[in-house]
């Protein structure tokens, strides 16, 4: 009896958080992906993950997705050269999604795959919050720590400005004759 290859577990460590971390990209203050890189990511050409998208178009509001101007798409990377019909590569503009199109990318590519790598990009999403707000609240505190320090040595400020002031010129004699006993 032949054998029968076996399909390969979907491990849910199936894109490394740090690869897909990389792919985030903030455009227009959100943080979102293009959908080149989760085309690549879902192993899908980025054709056919549009093609799902336009045919669930309700489920990608403004704020889940949205597509770059050129310029926009121009200083995002250079892999957007636009090509001329009939010889391969990217003929439309990039579209981005939010973190909410991520997932909502999710209900519309239905396999073991993409469940994987949603699950990877959330869990990127989540740790590039966390480091944000990890370095806020080390500009806070650094801030409050300045505060103390100034009220603290305010009076090693103040003699050190002094130091650094020029010293005052002594008072200078006139130049000339001067008669004994005139001023």
């Amino acid at each position: 009896m032949p054998s029968v290859p076996k399909k390969r577990p979907i491990s849910q460590n199936l894109v490394p958080v740090e690869v897909v971390e990389r792919r985030i990209l903030l455009i227009r203050g959100h943080k979102v992906m293009l959908d080149s890189h989760l085309a690549e990511l879902y192993e899908v050409p980025t054709f056919r993950l549009n093609e799902a998208v336009k045919r669930n178009r309700r489920r990608f509001p403004e704020d889940f997705m949205f597509q770059l101007g050129k310029e926009e798409a121009e200083a995002s990377t250079s892999q957007f050269a636009m090509s001329k019909p009939g010889r391969g590569g990217r003929r439309t503009l990039p579209y981005v999604f939010t973190e909410q199109g991520v997932a909502m990318l999710s209900t519309v590519l239905n396999s073991e795959r993409a469940i994987s790598v949603n699950i990877a990009i959330m869990r990127a999403f989540v740790r590039l919050r966390q480091i944000l707000a990890t370095h806020k609240e080390l500009a806070e505190r650094l801030a409050a720590i300045e505060e103390n320090y100034d009220q603290r040595f305010k009076v090693v400020f103040d003699i050190l400005k002094q130091l650094m002031e020029p010293p005052p010129e002594p008072p200078k004699r006139p130049i000339g004759f001067m008669a004994p006993g005139k001023k």
